[in-house]
C-alpha cells in the first residue's frame, strides 16, 4: 500500500535554493522590499522631523500612526535594510521580505499586548498595530512569491530545485520535441 513511501528518499527542501540572478521573480521581490521600505523611510524621517521625544507616549502622530523618536529611527534603519535587499535582490531579497514580514506580525501582536499600558515604548496605538499586520502580511506576500506553492509551474527554479529529476525529464523531452521540429523545418 504505502511502501512505497517507505523506500522512498525524501529530500530536504530549503528555501535558500538558487535562483538565476536575471530570473523574473528577482523583480518582484526588489519591488516589494523597494516599495516597503520607502514607505518605512518616509515614516520614519516624518517622525524625526516632528522632533517628537525618544521613548514619549503622547498622541504623537505622523501619518495617521503615532510615533516616537524610537519608532522613527526603528522605521528608518528597516527601512534602509529593505533597500539593501532591494539592492541585492534574487534569494537574499525573498528571504529578507519573509523574515521582516514576520517580524512586523510579531511586532503587532507584543505591542497589542502593550496598548493602553504604562510600558509602551514605541507609542504603539490599534492604528500602528493593524498597520504592523498589514506590513507583514504584506512583506510575506513579496517575500513568497514564486516560492511557496504545491502548484509552482514546471519553469519555476524552485519546483525544478525540489523536483531535479522531473526538471531533467521535462528538458529532455522538450530538447527532442526541439529536434523533431529542427528536421521538419529543414
Amino acid at each position: 500500500m504505502a511502501t512505497h513511501i517507505l523506500h522512498h528518499p525524501r529530500r530536504h527542501i530549503t528555501l535558500n535554493e538558487h535562483l538565476p540572478v536575471d530570473h523574473r521573480l528577482s523583480k518582484f521581490y526588489r519591488v516589494g522590499a523597494g516599495l516597503t521600505g520607502l514607505v518605512l523611510l518616509a515614516f520614519g524621517i516624518l517622525g524625526l522631523i516632528d522632533k517628537v521625544g525618544f521613548f514619549d507616549t503622547g498622541d504623537n502622530t505622523i501619518a495617521g500612526l503615532n510615533s516616537n523618536g524610537a519608532l522613527s529611527v526603528l522605521s528608518i534603519a528597516v527601512g534602509l535594510l529593505l533597500f539593501v535587499g532591494m539592492v541585492i535582490g534574487g534569494n537574499f531579497a525573498s528571504t529578507l521580505n519573509m523574515v521582516l514580514g514576520i517580524a512586523f506580525i510579531l511586532s503587532g501582536f507584543v505591542n497589542l499586548t502593550l496598548l493602553e499600558r504604562e510600558f509602551n515604548p514605541l507609542n504603539f496605538r490599534i492604528q500602528n498595530v493593524l498597520f504592523s499586520f498589514v506590513v507583514g502580511v504584506m512583506l510575506m506576500f513579496f517575500g513568497m512569491y514564486g516560492r511557496v506553492s504545491a502548484t509552482l509551474p514546471h519553469d519555476n527554479p524552485y519546483w525544478k530545485g525540489r523536483h531535479p529529476e522531473q526538471a531533467a525529464r521535462d528538458a529532455a523531452r522538450r530538447a527532442r520535441r526541439q529536434r523533431g521540429q529542427g528536421s521538419e523545418a529543414g
